[in-house]
């Protein structure tokens, strides 16, 4: 059985809420909080399955705790081929509109560069109000959006089917 890390940096605790769930529908899944959990690159070695998490901040970019690893990732370019990747985080559609989960579509960028197998887990845009996001290509988000601002009612539904929707496109179902 294939094993799955979930990496998650969260500022306000949504997407770390999100993380939660996600560990309990992949089974035998390991969370890893980046302020708290989080070692060196070497951790991402340990899976076959990476399960990405960040909430979006500023000019679209990623949570604080992920600067760091992204910035090493960039600089000391591990092989991540053969990792199954996909991304999922928070953003707030209708206050940060114009950079919405924009960070999922820069921490795509870095993990398709190094290798890793990153086309898993694209979430369709409708049901969202937003003005632009660098995480959207050809009509979806490149991995589940959360907005718990929002459309917090939709939050657990959008978790599932999402969960299901990787588990299927990974073959782990």
């Amino acid at each position: 059985m294939a094993s799955v890390g979930i990496f998650v940096g969260s500022s306000s605790g949504v997407t770390q809420t999100v993380a939660e769930q996600l560990e309990e529908l992949f089974e035998d899944a390991e969370l890893i909080n980046m302020e708290e959990d989080y070692d060196d690159l070497d951790q991402f070695d340990e899976f076959d399955i990476l399960l990405i998490g960040s909430s979006t901040w500023g000019q679209g970019d990623p949570q604080r705790d992920w600067v760091d690893p992204l910035y090493e990732m960039e600089n000391e370019e591990p092989d991540l081929s053969g990792k199954k990747v996909a991304f999922f985080g928070a953003g707030d559609q209708d206050t940060h509109g114009e950079e919405f989960v924009s960070a999922l579509g820069k921490m795509k960028e870095i993990f398709s560069k190094l290798g890793a197998d990153t086309e898993y887990g694209a979430w369709p845009t409708e049901g969202y109000n937003y003005k632009f996001s660098a995480a959207e290509n050809d009509g979806k988000l490149c991995g589940l959006a959360i907005d718990d601002v929002n459309q917090s009612d939709l939050t657990e539904e959008r978790v599932s089917a999402w969960a299901q929707q990787v588990k299927n496109e990974m073959g782990i179902a």
